[in-house]
């Protein structure tokens, strides 16, 4: 099996043979987590063909756009769960590609801070409307009303799960 055609399989298949009804909660996690993985790997090919860029790149512009001042760089590094090298290495490449700028506040050199500038914000614009328009594509054959109920629904398991959690660590 070739490394493409293992990321592709199905990570239900882990309950595959499961009595019906049984193992409820892991079936919907496992579905759940194949549900993203399957639409975050067609958003990343997409953003890297249309756009030439990776799904942590349009993360970081995310937040910078909706930060117009701009963001700390461990606040980025929060906000993204990412860590705070890769962050650094994310807007030196954004920064070289003219789409972030980096300045210090009030000349306080340990504080740097990141800003889109306005390619960036222009590029970032057409990135999150194609990003949109790809997301309408891919659930295109869903009625809009389980669309809806689902994300109340899947909403009730986030309460849950948060309701629950062992400790404030997300790593």
């Amino acid at each position: 099996m070739t490394e493409s055609e293992s990321a592709s399989v199905d990570l239900e298949i882990i309950v595959q043979g499961a009595q019906e009804g049984k193992k409820l909660e892991l079936r919907l996690w496992l579905r759940m987590l194949s549900t993203t993985k399957l639409i975050s790997q067609e958003i990343r090919r997409r953003l890297r063909n249309e756009f030439g860029a990776t799904l942590p790149q349009f993360d970081l512009m995310a937040q910078l756009y909706r930060e117009r001042e701009g963001l700390r760089l461990g606040e980025l590094s929060k906000r993204t769960m990412v860590t705070n090298g890769n962050v650094t290495g994310l807007v030196e490449r954004l920064e070289a590609d003219g789409l972030v700028l980096r300045v210090t506040p009030d000349g306080d050199r340990r504080v740097t801070v990141a800003k889109l500038t306005a390619k960036g914000e222009t590029s970032f614009s057409a990135m999150a409307a194609a990003h949109e328009g790809w997301l309408r594509d891919m659930m295109a054959d869903v009625d809009p009303a389980i669309v809806s109920e689902l994300w109340r629904d899947i909403g009730a398991v986030k309460s849950s799960v948060s309701n629950h959690l062992s400790g404030t660590d997300f790593d």
